[in-house]
């Protein structure tokens, strides 16, 4: 079956895994409810005949705005089947993002997941002409029920289901599928066009690194109304995986161990945390577990995936295993894949997974590419540390003048919503898509990305600083939970830093020390002593005008729900900016030279 459109991957599930009884599933009541591949075929279906009942057209838009759950692909192909355009929205994002975002895409329905969201996103739907309704997945009191858009479907006795046939045949790789709203780091978010082509064309290139089937499962909680969630969801459903949905990011361990998934999606702020949480139950340990824990955690720090590793490692390695690592795997359910994007993980942590038996394979790219431009390779098992993948097939990439990575391929978006302009600002008439990062190709293949250009700043003294690669420096310290280098236009570099106040804690009571709350904390003159041990001594791995001469600790959280990061965990610089403001003045108000 060729595959051309996004709809076109459910008629493959249609004919090669009509059998699978856990197409997709989630835990209801504490249960999980598995939906087999019929049952996903002919709802998705039902869908599509009952929007054209409700008298929705081609090109048509809706909004949806859920956490990862079944319902939202059986509306992903019900839309794509019917031509209709989907925007599928953050349910995490400010109220103001919200309103900017209804009132630009102008949906004809949005559908929520649950009361919550219902009673948030109601009054400003209110204030949008062009909607009409607003559905709900879980069931809410006074709101329409997805399921009524399913029943209108079913109950058409095959008029509608004809339209859809006629549509789907319509329907041309070039139009558009989806409009995706990029939170971006500053301003209002830019609506990204994604075509079918766009998402099918990054969905073919990418599967041919995941080398997993349809007896595999693979656990999903990364935002699917992310397109990276979205696109390697369409692998799963090519290659014929079991999808389960986690009840949320706080299950996420106890859903893994439940159903033993072999894959998952991944940010590396995840796994840092969860590295973190492994070290910190090592560090509770005493005598010679305590010791055992530690020397299997320094072998896997010299884990080499790509040259191999001497049979003498390998040996104590096998051991490490059995009393350390087999433990850790057991943590994510057995889980051997991870393949991880958004930011630059640390070298680090892709040594000691892929030593504990987890492999984990980086990639690269943005909502604009569909998103994949490189990804490492578990076909092959190859991977190269400090790099972001090697350049998926179909996908041209050129290194700019500046340093700026251009990427040209099927995958690069149709443009931004009703911003021309803007488009052709980041499109340039060879079709390459100007990406906004600083990288270099490597070793033939492999892109390197070394910052984002827009973040990159200058010092007083004409010395430019790359913060990001800074930033993931410092956060190898167990201390450090977040770190943002500051200093444009001033005389040395400096830093925000959020601490890693479930470590600090730890650290003070092996020390028999007293802390208070987190606030206090932050003033606490011994907790200031242990984090400029931490800065100076990975100053000591910079170059002179790279290092921290001051820095100021914080106790606010930094996440997408306080709005200082995005839904993909990256720092909203300006956001960050603008809150601490007093507190940078005061870091620059004094010579830290003198």
């Amino acid at each position: 079956m060729t595959i051309n459109r996004t709809f076109d991957i459910l008629d493959q599930i249609k004919d090669k895994y009509a059998q699978k009884e856990d197409m997709l599933a989630a835990r209801l009541n504490g249960t999980w409810v598995k939906y087999p591949a019929s049952d996903y075929v002919s709802t998705a279906y039902a869908i599509a005949s009952g929007l054209l009942a409700m008298g929705l057209k081609k090109g048509d838009k809706i909004a949806t705005i859920s956490n990862n759950r079944p319902e939202w692909n059986f509306m992903d192909m019900g839309m794509a089947m019917a031509g209709i355009v989907q925007v599928p929205i953050y349910p995490t994002i400010s109220v103001e993002e919200y309103a900017y975002i209804l009132d630009h895409a102008a949906p004809v329905l949005v559908v929520v997941s649950d009361k919550i969201l219902y009673e948030k996103i109601s009054p400003l739907a209110k204030k949008v002409k062009s909607i009409k309704d607003i559905y709900t997945f879980n069931e809410v009191k006074g709101a329409k029920h997805w399921t009524e858009i399913r029943k209108a479907g079913e109950a058409d006795d095959g008029k509608y289901r004809d339209e859809v046939t006629k549509i789907k045949a319509s329907v041309q790789p070039d139009e558009m599928v989806t409009i995706l709203y990029t939170s971006g780091t500053t301003g209002m978010p830019k609506g990204v066009m994604l075509s079918h082509r766009n998402l099918v064309s990054n969905t073919l290139s990418c599967e041919k690194h995941i080398a997993l089937g349809h007896e595999d499962r693979a656990l999903s909680f990364l935002p699917i109304s992310h397109v990276y969630e979205r696109m390697i969801s369409y692998i799963y459903q090519y290659k014929g995986l079991s999808i389960y949905y986690a009840e949320n990011v706080g299950t996420i361990a106890r859903d893994a161990q439940e159903i033993k998934p072999q894959i998952f999606g991944a940010v590396p702020r995840l796994l840092e945390s969860v590295y973190d949480k492994i070290i910190a139950k090592g560090n509770d340990l005493s005598g010679i577990k305590k010791k055992i824990f530690f020397w299997a955690v320094k072998l896997g720090n010299k884990y080499d995936p790509e040259n191999g590793n001497s049979a003498v490692y390998n040996m104590k390695l096998r051991l490490a295993d059995k009393l350390i690592f087999s433990k850790w795997r057991a943590v994510l359910g057995g889980c051997r894949v991870i393949i991880t994007g958004s930011a630059a993980i640390q070298p680090r942590l892709v040594r000691v997974f892929w030593a504990a038996g987890i492999e984990v394979y980086e990639g690269y790219g943005l909502t604009e590419t569909s998103p994949v431009i490189s990804v490492a390779n578990h076909t092959t098992r190859e991977v190269k540390i400090g790099s972001a993948g090697m350049i998926i097939k179909d996908v041209e990439v050129k290194i700019a003048d500046d340093g700026e990575i251009l990427a040209r391929g099927p995958n690069v978006m149709m443009g931004y919503y009703k911003e021309p302009e803007m488009t052709r600002e980041v499109i340039n008439d060879d079709g390459f898509f100007h990406t906004g990062d600083i990288g270099k190709i490597v070793d033939g293949n492999w892109l390197k990305i070394t910052d984002r250009k827009k973040e990159i700043f200058k010092l007083s003294s004409g010395k430019y600083i790359a913060p990001q690669a800074i930033e993931n420096k410092f956060k190898e310290s167990f201390y450090i939970e977040q770190l943002m280098v500051i200093g444009e236009n001033q005389k040395f570099a400096s830093a925000i830093i959020k601490p890693n106040f479930s470590f600090l804690k730890e650290w003070a009571e092996a020390h028999d020390i007293t802390l208070g709350s987190e606030e206090e904390m932050i003033s606490n003159k011994q907790v200031i002593g242990q984090i400029q041990e931490e800065v100076n001594r990975f100053n000591a791995k910079l170059g002179q005008v790279e290092r921290i001469k001051r820095f100021k600790l914080v106790s606010e959280e930094w996440s997408p729900q306080t709005g200082m990061m995005s839904p993909t965990m990256k720092l909203k610089r300006r956001v960050i900016f603008d809150k601490y403001t007093d507190i940078i003045c005061e870091i620059f108000a004094v010579d830290a030279e003198k």
